[in-house]
C-alpha cells in the first residue's frame, strides 16, 4: 500500500495558491483514476484506489499546512505503514516553475508542512518537490506562496499534474528514477542543465582590434645612428649590426 499526501491549505480562498500545488496533484490523480469519493478521516480528506495492481490511498490534510503532520501521522498509524510507504507532494521555492524532483529524506528547506511531517512521522519518506519558483527577495516569499497562480502558468501546470497522475504507479513500484524520467519527457523539461546564453551578442569584427593594431604597428621614428643618444640606446638594447 502507498499513502500519497498532497499538501495545501483547506478552503476555497486558498484553492489556486502556489502553496496548494500538492492538493492539485492529489486531485488530478483522483480525477484520472478510479478512486473512491473523498471522505473525511484523520483530520483530512482521503480516497483510495488501485492503479496497475497497486493499492494507493490519497490524503489531503485539512489541518492547514503547518499541522500537516498530525493528519498524515494518524493515517500512517491506522494503516500500520512504514516511512517507505509514504510519498508527500508539495511546492518547492528553490526549483524553477514546472520542474519536479523526487528525493528520500533530507531537510525541510523551510517548508512548514514538511517540518510538521518530519516531527510527527520521521524523515525517511519520499518527497516530490514541485517547482513554483522564487520571487527573488526573502520578504516576498509569503505573498508569493500564498498568491494565486497566474493564468499563463496553466501552460506548465496542466502538463505537469497530468504527467504525475499518469505515471503514479511507478511511485508505488518504487521506480522513482523512471517516474522522474517519464514526467520530464511528458513535460519537455528534461534534466539537462541549460547553458547561459549571452544576451544580444555582438559580432566581433574580422579585423584586429585597434589596440592590437597599435601594438603591432611599427613606429615611424628616426632613431639617431651617431651621437650621445645613439650611444645610450646601444647600451640599453645592444648594437645591431
Amino acid at each position: 500500500m502507498l499513502l500519497i499526501a498532497g499538501l495545501g491549505n483547506p478552503g476555497s480562498q486558498y484553492a489556486a495558491n502556489r502553496h496548494n500545488i500538492g492538493f492539485m496533484a492529489a486531485d488530478e490523480i483522483h480525477r484520472r483514476h478510479r478512486f473512491s469519493p473523498w471522505t473525511k478521516k484523520f483530520q483530512a480528506l482521503i480516497a483510495d484506489g488501485v492503479i496497475d495492481g497497486e493499492k494507493i490511498i490519497l490524503i489531503k490534510p485539512q489541518t492547514f499546512m503547518n499541522l500537516s503532520g498530525q493528519s498524515v501521522g494518524e493515517a500512517m498509524r491506522f494503516y500500520k505503514l512504514e516511512l517507505g510507504d509514504l510519498v508527500v507532494i508539495y511546492d518547492e521555492l528553490d526549483l524553477p516553475p514546472g520542474k519536479l524532483r523526487v528525493k528520500t529524506g533530507g531537510g525541510s528547506g523551510g517548508h512548514n508542512g514538511i517540518k510538521s511531517i518530519d516531527a510527527h512521522c520521521g524523515k525517511d519518506y519520499r518527497r516530490i518537490r514541485l517547482g513554483i519558483g522564487h520571487p527573488g527577495v526573502k520578504e516576498m516569499v509569503t505573498n508569493h506562496v500564498l498568491g494565486n497562480f497566474a493564468k499563463a502558468d496553466g501552460e506548465w501546470i496542466e502538463p505537469l499534474l497530468g504527467a504525475i497522475a499518469d505515471n503514479v504507479a511507478l511511485l508505488a513500484k518504487k521506480d522513482d528514477a523512471g517516474f522522474m524520467n517519464r514526467v520530464a519527457v511528458a513535460t519537455g523539461s528534461g534534466n539537462k542543465p541549460e547553458r547561459d546564453k549571452e544576451p544580444n551578442p555582438v559580432a566581433k569584427p574580422s579585423g584586429q582590434s585597434h589596440i592590437r593594431q597599435a601594438r603591432q604597428a611599427k613606429p615611424n621614428i628616426n632613431i639617431p645612428k651617431t651621437g650621445p643618444m645613439a650611444d645610450m640606446l646601444n647600451k640599453l638594447f645592444g648594437k645591431k649590426e
